[in-house]
């Protein structure tokens, strides 16, 4: 597969008044073409600063990339200039916002907020624009889009709203489009059918996407491969499958045990992780997770893990999978969770292979 974008050891850093806070440290990963990646983890885990910071978006002063690559078709980004990066945004690379009211602009008409990006990057004409900005509409399943294109984003619903932001970040054909939280503030029934439109028009549009969430109920349904953040770091990454049916790292037992379920026999209490996130104007020593951790071993809280590789596509950041460790096995709920995932997708998966 040809890799579209690689991320090598990112650090970005903001300067507050209460001192630097090291938001994202040394996180490296990949996304193929065509590719759907997800990346989860609590808030202030450094997934949306990561990916602000791929769009190169975060502000600077306060914000900083203190080291690292950001290669996007083999060109390292990191270096370029904003009104390169102006260039690259809306035709190379995408963004959806997770709250569209606040991302659209209340004063401008829809179409012509879609308009926009095909005027600058594609050198349309206005009309040829506006037939595209209506097409884009009825492709992401808004009625009527001859008479929607000319109207305000309050005059849309929530889930009609999250549809215009996603035809505005997709006009102009990206290859790589970033959806931060897309669906958080949609109810469940907009939240699928928003979801089944993005795996829809990726198929179309063969166009990659990093999905940002902390559902990973979510994650199950479309991505290929999963990174987990946890303070400013990747603590384990792999395939869909490896994650949910094989998840090696403490932290991520405890996002797949906090999962609520819908079946009505389940009588089990919610799990949830005890404490919370440490802070990153002075990180942990140690694994930033130990404290959190009730499998923590003395070496947690004094040398930070290395990424021990699992398989080829499998990863995790725990002294658990050192040799000299102990056998420690998932907690219950977490491989509870695990047979319901298993029966929940393990039918359509093979339905989808064919099998």
């Amino acid at each position: 597969m040809t890799k579209l974008l690689e991320v090598k050891n990112l650090e970005v850093s903001f300067q507050t008044y209460g001192g630097e806070v090291r938001a994202v440290r040394g996180v490296s990963f990949d996304i193929n073409k065509g590719e759907t990646l997800a990346i989860v983890g609590e808030s202030g885990s450094g997934k949306s600063v990561t990916a602000q910071t791929i769009m190169k978006l975060i502000p600077m002063p306060p914000g900083k990339i203190k080291g690292g690559q950001i290669l996007f078709n083999g060109e390292d980004i990191v270096p370029k200039k904003e009104k390169h990066m102006e260039k690259i945004r809306g035709k190379e690379m995408s963004m959806i916002f997770q709250d569209p009211m606040t991302s659209l602009n209340p004063t401008m008409k829809i179409g012509r907020q879609i308009m926009e990006g095909l005027i600058k990057h594609q050198n349309m004409s206005a009309a040829a624009a506006k037939e595209r900005a209506v097409e884009m509409l009825r492709l992401v399943g808004i009625p009527m889009p001859e008479r929607r294109v000319n109207q305000y984003p309050h005059e849309f619903s929530g889930g009609m709203r999250q549809r215009a932001m996603i035809a505005i970040a997709l006009a102009a054909n990206p290859q790589l489009l970033i959806a931060d939280e897309p669906t958080t503030a949609l109810d469940v029934t907009i939240q699928a059918q928003i979801l089944d439109l993005m795996k829809d028009l990726q198929s179309k549009m063969d166009t990659s996407i990093i999905f940002i969430t902390h559902d990973l109920g979510v994650v199950a349904n479309v991505a290929d491969r999963v990174v987990v953040m946890y303070a400013g770091q990747i603590v384990e990454m792999g395939t869909v499958d490896e994650i949910f049916y094989d998840p090696r790292h403490p932290y991520t037992w405890g996002l797949l045990a906090s999962m609520p379920s819908l079946d009505s026999d389940d009588k089990s209490e919610l799990a949830a992780i005890p404490g919370t996130p440490p802070d990153l104007t002075n990180p942990p020593k140690g694994d930033a997770f130990a404290a959190r951790n009730p499998y923590a071993m003395a070496i947690d809280f004094e040398q930070e893990p290395p990424m021990f590789q699992i398989s080829e596509t499998h990863f995790a950041k725990t002294w658990l999978l050192h040799p000299d460790a102990p056998q420690v096995e998932p907690p219950e709920a977490v491989k509870k969770r695990m047979r319901k995932l298993a029966s929940a997708f393990d039918e359509p998966r093979l339905v989808k292979e064919g099998k």
